[in-house]
């Protein structure tokens, strides 16, 4: 078994609407990690959520909603992220960001081990 290494997690709660230069704010973070060479993404889509506004974000059937809640989590060094974090500074107007240190237990594409920086 390998030995787990620290790493940090990454975690931004947005809405689903919010735009960075005409594009989803979300397709926009998660391209320029890619770019930034983060070791991962994810992006997440909840049913139902509220944030600081208290404003209910629902897909229920009756009321559907084109603002549901979003969840975006980065997985890398803390020393990537941090190159990250000012992007995030500049591309994020309205929502959460938090940051936890993580065990990495496995990280790896077709059979191999990738190397976590």
């Amino acid at each position: 078994m390998k030995i787990p290494e620290n790493g940090y997690l990454l975690r931004i709660f947005l809405g689903e609407s919010d735009r960075w230069h005409g594009m989803p704010l979300y397709e926009a973070l998660v391209l320029k990690a890619r770019e930034l060479h983060l070791a991962g993404a994810t992006v997440l889509r909840g049913p139902m959520g509220f944030g600081a506004k208290s404003r209910l974000h629902t897909a229920k059937i009756l009321r559907l909603s084109e603002d549901l809640p979003l969840i975006i989590e980065f997985v890398d060094s803390k020393e990537k992220l941090d190159t990250f974090m000012p992007l995030l500074d500049d591309m994020l107007r309205d929502g959460l960001v938090t940051l936890e240190p993580v065990q990495i237990i496995k990280y790896r594409a077709d059979g191999q081990d990738l190397v976590f920086s």
